[in-house]
């Protein structure tokens, strides 16, 4: 089974670059508090990066 992260929306889109809403919206998140459990690859880790004051790691499975 593959290793995967629980990623937290924590910050709003609203008044944000478009760059940061479309990393969001490639997350899988567009509403504050939503989870999503995504694979743990070197590409979501790298957008999770890009927004670190908008969303948050609560859970690493695997």
């Amino acid at each position: 089974m593959a290793k995967t992260i629980v990623v937290k929306q924590i910050g709003s889109a609203a008044r944000r670059p478009d760059i940061q809403r479309r990393t969001l919206i490639g997350l899988g998140l567009n509403k504050m508090h939503k989870t999503r459990e995504l694979e743990d690859t070197p590409s979501v880790r790298g957008m999770v990066a890009k927004i670190p004051h908008l969303v948050e790691i609560i859970e690493e499975r695997g």
